[in-house]
């Protein structure tokens, strides 16, 4: 297994599922089973154990690794800096050892599944890829300097579909010349490779590689931080060299051509994603819009930055729910959080959070009093 030798530099402290002021549980997992086993710590336990031959590959195994939300919040709080960065890349590498032994969750599999037969995880035909631009007048790419990668959760899920209409809207008002590969795109592979499924995202990889090429691709934008880390850090392994944004970095620079309206004062916080945040360092860039926006007060959670809480949607958790609900899912406990700042908004930027977040503020009963909206609705939303 790759990364095997890391292994037994961990000797189980316990900083990795806490923030860095050691208050809170910042693991989505261990927050959710209270087993030292669904740590960070724990799993890098049984990894050395399924290495040295200790214990046998199981379902109860699998579990515990597929619960892992990929969010880096171990990565960010592990007190030892020579091998704190493969973290991660160790769990990726079980997973992958299991996936090659077909020790998965059936919800894992089903999830690969979907991916190797449809190009999605809705299982919905290709021709309904597009469907989310149909009530607004969006452009196939031909040429124009950036291409929108919406990814699947932006072109299937209602949650998605929206977001991805408030982006490609405001863009386009504002002047940026883009398309969209239509019925052409697929799936971004970002879970797919989180998950260690690497022989399917290699194929995702290179087939949208090929077809940016063919289309003469050199810049995208895309509306989920998860495709843009894939594509910013993972496509240009296998040939890629375009320049990849996610779209706060490109509104960033054109909310000072907006008009906005003077209104009341509105306490917004703001819902750091990890694939924007923690794995690619970006806190400044969608608080830079909020800032830019007349009559936002920004009010951070606790957590917030590098100690965000994570809402549970990465790892492949977002389609497989290996987490699941309940009071301790670390969703709930996030809207919770959001709650006793006393914002009236929780604002997003990434559409797998929006869809998490405005769940558990039913669960939680407090979608009457707060509210989820991404930055671009947001944006919207306060302009003449």
């Amino acid at each position: 297994m790759q990364y095997q030798e890391i292994l037994h530099r961990c000797f189980r402290c316990g900083y990795c599922k806490l923030p860095a002021e050691y208050n809170d549980l910042n693991c989505p997992s261990y927050l959710k089973y209270r087993f030292e086993t669904f740590s960070p710590g724990g799993r890098m336990w049984l990894l050395r154990g399924l290495v040295q031959g200790d214990i046998e590959p199981s379902s109860r195994l699998a579990r515990i690794m597929f619960s892992c939300a990929a969010c880096a919040n171990c990565i960010q709080n592990c007190v030892f800096p020579k091998f704190k960065q493969d973290l991660l890349n160790a769990f990726t590498a079980g997973r992958e050892e299991l996936v090659n032994q077909a020790v998965v969750p059936p919800e894992a599999a089903a999830y690969f599944k979907a991916i190797n037969l449809y190009g999605n995880p809705y299982k919905l035909p290709e021709t309904e890829r597009s469907a989310w631009s149909d009530s607004i007048d969006v452009q196939t790419y031909s040429g124009q300097e950036f291409l929108f990668y919406t990814g699947c959760v932006g072109a299937y899920d209602e949650r998605g579909q929206k977001m991805a209409r408030s982006v490609a809207g405001l863009l386009a008002e504002l002047g940026v010349s883009f398309g969209t590969l239509s019925q052409k795109e697929t799936c971004d592979g970002n879970e797919v490779r989180a998950m260690g499924e690497k022989g399917l995202f290699e194929k995702l990889a290179r087939q949208n590689i090929q077809v940016f090429q063919e289309a003469g691709v050199k810049k995208i934008i895309t509306l989920s931080p998860h495709g843009f880390h894939a594509l910013k850090n993972f496509y240009p392994f296998y040939g890629s060299s375009f320049e990849v944004y996610h779209y706060p970095q490109v509104l960033a620079g054109l909310v000072n051509k907006i008009k906005f309206s003077a209104q009341q004062p509105t306490r917004v916080t703001f819902h750091d994603p990890c694939y924007l945040g923690r794995h690619n360092g970006d806190y400044f860039t969608p608080r830079l819009v909020l800032g830019s926006i007349p009559g936002v007060e920004l009010i951070e959670m606790d957590r917030n930055k590098q100690d965000s809480l994570c809402c549970g949607g990465g790892g492949g958790n977002f389609f497989t729910d290996i987490l699941g609900g309940g009071p301790d899912a670390s969703s709930r406990v996030r809207v919770r959080e959001a709650k006793e700042t006393g914002a009236d908004i929780i604002a997003v930027a990434c559409p797998k959070c929006a869809k998490m977040i405005e769940d558990a503020l039913k669960a939680e009963a407090l979608e009457d009093s707060l509210k989820v909206m991404d930055l671009a609705e947001l944006m919207v939303s306060r302009k003449e």
